[in-house]
C-alpha cells in the first residue's frame, strides 16, 4: 500500500503514525509543505494522510501551497482513496467537503475526554473508539460537519472531534499519534499559547502523564487497522 502524508511544520510529524506503517510494511512517502516539496499524483496513492499545524485552513495569502494542497486533497477524496486528516488535517477536509471552519469558543490544549456519539455505533471505525477515552487536543480551530458525515466524537469544549464520511475519509480534530517527544515539540514551538483558559493546560501537565501517551498510540494503531478493513 503506498502512503503519502502531508507535513505542514517541522515539528508535526506522523509521530506513532510512522511506527504502524513500517510494522505494516507499506511505501511511505511525504512532502513537507514548509519546505516546498511537490505534491504527489493523487492516482499513485493508496492513502493521504494530512498532519497538523498552527496556520489556519484560510491562510492562503502566508501559505500559498494551501491552495494546491487543498486541491490534492479533493482530487483524492474524488478518486476515493482513504484519506486521514488530524487536526489542521481535519479542518482542511472539512472546507473541502464544503464545511465552515472558525475559530472555536475555546482553545483546547493538553488532555481532555472525548465521548463517542451514538452515531459512532453505526460504523466500524466509530466502535473502535472508547466511550469515552482523555486525548491531546492542540487546537483553536473548529469546523461544522460535513454534509454527508458522521460524527464519531465529541468533547465539552468542542462539539465536532471527529467524523467519518463515505467509510474512507476520516477527520480527527485530536491527537492520537503524539508521542512524548513529539509534545515537547510542541511546547517548545507553541508555549506562548499556553496562557489560563478553561481547556488550556500547562506544560508541566501536558508532560506530566506518560502512560496517557502510550494509551493514545494504541488507539491510533487500531483506529489505522480499521480504516484499513474498510477501505
Amino acid at each position: 500500500m503506498n502512503i503519502h502524508y502531508l507535513q505542514h511544520v517541522p515539528f508535526e510529524g506522523l509521530g506513532s503514525i510512522a511506527n504502524w506503517v513500517g510494522q505494516a510494511g507499506h511505501n511511505l512517502t511525504g512532502s513537507r509543505l514548509y519546505a516546498g516539496e511537490a505534491l504527489p499524483d493523487p492516482a499513485a496513492l493508496d492513502w493521504l494522510i494530512v498532519m497538523g499545524g498552527p496556520m489556519g485552513v484560510h491562510d492562503e495569502r502566508h501559505h500559498p501551497w494551501l491552495t494546491r494542497e487543498k486541491q490534492l486533497i479533493e482530487q483524492a477524496i474524488g478518486q476515493e482513496k482513504t484519506v486521514l486528516g488530524i487536526c489542521l488535517g481535519a479542518q482542511l477536509i472539512a472546507d473541502v467537503l464544503g464545511a465552515r471552519v472558525y475559530a472555536n469558543e475555546h482553545r483546547e490544549i493538553g488532555w481532555f475526554p472525548v465521548r463517542r456519539t451514538s452515531e459512532a455505533a453505526d460504523c466500524a471505525l466509530g466502535r473502535v473508539l472508547p466511550e469515552q477515552v482523555e486525548v491531546f487536543h492542540w487546537h483553536g480551530d473548529t469546523f461544522d460537519l460535513p454534509a454527508g458525515a458522521v460524527r464519531l466524537a465529541r468533547s465539552e469544549a468542542c462539539e465536532n472531534q471527529a467524523f467519518i464520511h463515505q467509510s474512507r475519509v476520516l477527520g480527527l480534530q485530536f491527537h492520537l499519534e503524539t508521542t512524548p517527544a513529539g509534545a515537547e515539540e510542541l511546547i517548545r514551538h507553541g508555549r506562548h499559547e499556553l496562557v489560563p483558559a478553561p481547556y488550556v493546560q500547562p506544560a508541566e501537565a501536558i508532560l506530566g502523564r506518560p502512560e496517557l501517551f502510550a494509551t493514545i498510540n494504541t488507539l491510533m494503531t487500531q483506529v489505522l487497522q480499521a480504516l484499513a478493513r474498510a477501505t
